[in-house]
């Protein structure tokens, strides 16, 4: 394959993306989509970035909408080839991106769903510590709400990130960059009883720093952790599908409804820009406007029905 073929250009982004810590999830998504792109130059005979041209982007979009993809996966496809142009101009292989020349479909914006205090007692409440591995699974749901960290920073922690005595982790999300996040009583109680009674006993003979480990000993991975959440939430009587990221969304969402600042929250939650954390901030705020108009006897709505 030529080095500097669109093919090739890809497989290093994909790399890329695998050493700056993205999710697996996101590292297929990507390749997955950014590879039907190129397929498609492909079969217009464009296969450098010489040929590339905002014409065949163009064609490619609206070959999508004709074949009845959905505004918000146009929208993602668009953003994908966004990054993956800004890849191309850090590493000096084109001296300007197309693809932000490229209009995305607008899309409105959902705001992130989230657990109620009640669901999330009931889900914490799940796991029972005489039963195998049942300190590690509530070890890793108190911790998943109680940090609000990322699902890959869970499985990534090993047991020097982790200071009982302070409540706090060393977490290394996207970027490799490092923050300190905290943890409550409930969460810390849980991870000293993994620490000290159970994980000697899934260690066996094996040598890991791992915090969180699976029946051989290793290290648990991301589908294991989404698995014993998933499977948390409906032992629970959740009716939505619980994921690691819904516990994240819950986090962030009860801090602010508990009056956090959202400059804290961004911090916990690792977001470079404070735009991504206000999303939470709105999710409370129609939150707010809900319980306003059922329970204020003169909210608007109640005064129409005078």
């Amino acid at each position: 394959m030529n080095v500097h073929s669109l093919q090739a250009w890809l497989g290093r982004y994909v790399q890329f993306l695998e050493r700056d810590n993205a999710s697996p999830y996101t590292v297929k998504n990507y390749r997955t989509d950014i590879g039907q792109f190129l397929d498609y130059c492909a079969e217009q005979e464009c296969t450098s970035l010489s040929s590339l041209n905002r014409d065949i982007v163009r064609e490619y979009l609206a070959e999508l909408t004709e074949v009845g993809y959905a505004r918000a996966s146009i929208a993602r496809r668009v953003f994908e080839l966004r990054a993956f142009g800004d890849y191309l101009i850090r590493n000096e292989a084109w001296e300007q991106n197309l693809f932000r020349r490229i209009y995305a479909p607008r899309v409105p914006r959902r705001l992130p769903r989230y657990l109620t205090v009640d669901e999330v007692t009931r889900l914490l409440g799940v796991p029972e510590a005489a039963l195998p591995n049942g300190q590690r699974d509530r070890a890793i749901l108190e911790t998943l709400y109680a940090s609000g960290i990322r699902v890959s920073e869970l499985v990534g922690l090993n047991l020097r990130d982790v200071n009982l005595a302070a409540r706090e982790l060393r977490v290394i999300g996207k970027g490799n960059k490092e923050r300190i996040t905290l943890l409550g009583a409930p969460a810390v109680a849980a991870l000293r009883a993994y620490i000290q009674v159970e994980r000697p006993s899934q260690l066996g003979e094996h040598a890991t720093h791992a915090l969180f480990l699976n029946r051989f000993g290793g290290r648990l991975s991301v589908r294991s952790v989404s698995e014993i959440v998933r499977k948390a939430g409906l032992a629970a009587g959740i009716e939505q599908t619980v994921t690691p990221h819904l516990l994240r969304h819950t986090f962030a969402t009860h801090l602010l409804d508990g009056g956090a600042d959202l400059r804290v929250v961004q911090e916990l939650l690792g977001h470079e820009n404070l735009a991504t954390t206000q999303i939470y901030a709105n999710v409370t705020q129609r939150r707010a406007r809900e319980i306003y108009l059922k329970a204020h006897p003169r909210s608007g709505e109640s005064a129409d029905n005078e």
